[in-house]
């Protein structure tokens, strides 16, 4: 349900976000799981499976093998165990958006390397034997050359899988990140197979952008906002792939359908999430998983906050502090409805 605009948005660009808002609109919600370890150093496989399966019964898709979940970090034999494992948690394929699960493909290389086909079809296959969608993450090799050459090597990466999703990153949060022009993104968009795409590069203009272009072009393509720091994007008609929402997805699911129900509580609770989300994507950006895997032990969920032995840790006075905000959201979560 869109709002009638007024002469003064009328006469606005369709870029504009006055323009580009959407009230009452469902969202689609994908949370990236962070991959829990324990205090031994060994990833925490029932703890992920726990995790999975909350964000299943919020109602949210989960994506493993993402950022958060350490997958540049982890080799392909550990990639396909939480690929199991995550499939047995999510439940089966069928009806599910997305067939209930989504994965990133990622191919670990060095700077300067060659695209490798090859290596991102081993990945693309692997998703596929859980029946999942994947998302295609950069490499050196992939990301390198020109904007038009990246795009033809994702249409090529296309043939091999039934549908995915595609991925513009900040090199803020990897170094062979890479985001396209917006005439290189159309062209994405015109690749029948591909779903929608994560676009974090973590400015609200970009991606207003794609929306605009997204809803004058392909309106079903979906702008899976990854900005941590404006989850509100979602308000302008992005659908949300995020790592912070892994500290909460069911808070992440009652915004959403607060949204949806035009109950204002929804304002107050977004507030509360971004909170965290400015905290926790504090620079460096990548020690946002220590984050996570703080909040997530302070709220009972895993045994430990450790993480990936490579991964950027947060001090340890930062734990007060997540406190602080965990008991800012419970309290918009549980914030009565304003009378009529």
């Amino acid at each position: 349900m869109n709002a009638v605009p007024s002469p003064a948005q009328a006469s606005l660009s369709d870029t504009h976000p006055l323009n580009l808002l959407a009230p009452q609109r469902r969202i689609q919600g994908i949370s990236a799981v962070l991959l829990p370890f324990d205090a031994a150093g060994f990833v925490d496989f029932d703890a992920l499976a726990a995790h999975v399966a909350r964000t299943v019964a919020a109602g949210i898709v989960p994506a493993v093998n993402m950022d958060t979940g350490y997958v540049h970090l982890i080799g392909d034999a550990t990639r396909r165990q939480v690929l199991a494992v995550a499939r047995q948690a999510a439940g089966p394929a069928a009806g599910q958006p997305f067939g209930g699960l989504v994965a990133g493909a990622c191919v670990v290389d060095e700077e300067a390397a060659a695209f490798d086909e090859a290596a991102y079809a081993a990945e693309l296959a692997m998703i596929a034997e859980v029946e999942a969608t994947p998302v295609i993450f950069p490499s050196w090799g992939l990301t390198s050359g020109d904007d038009a050459v990246v795009v033809e090597r994702l249409t090529q990466l296309a043939h091999h899988t039934p549908q995915f999703i595609g991925f513009e990153l900040a090199k803020a949060f990897h170094p062979a990140g890479r985001v396209l022009s917006l005439d290189a993104y159309q062209q994405l968009m015109a690749i029948p197979n591909c779903l929608g795409a994560k676009h974090s590069s973590l400015s609200r203009r970009l991606e207003w952008d794609r929306l605009a272009v997204r809803n004058r072009i392909r309106p079903e393509f979906r702008v899976f906002t990854g900005n941590d720091l404006a989850i509100d994007m979602v308000r302008y008609g992005s659908d949300w792939l995020l790592g912070l929402s892994t500290a909460w997805p069911e808070a992440f699911a009652l915004r959403d359908r607060w949204w949806e129900a035009a109950d204002r509580r929804c304002d107050e609770l977004d507030d509360a999430l971004q909170a965290l989300g400015d905290f926790a994507f504090r620079w460096p950006v990548p020690a946002y998983k220590h984050s996570m895997a703080q909040f997530l032990a302070l709220r009972g969920l895993i045994g430990c906050d450790a993480t990936h032995p490579r991964s950027l840790p947060r001090p340890e006075s930062d734990r007060e502090i997540l406190a602080g905000l965990r008991d800012r959201i419970e309290a918009a979560m549980a914030a009565t409805p304003e009378s009529p």
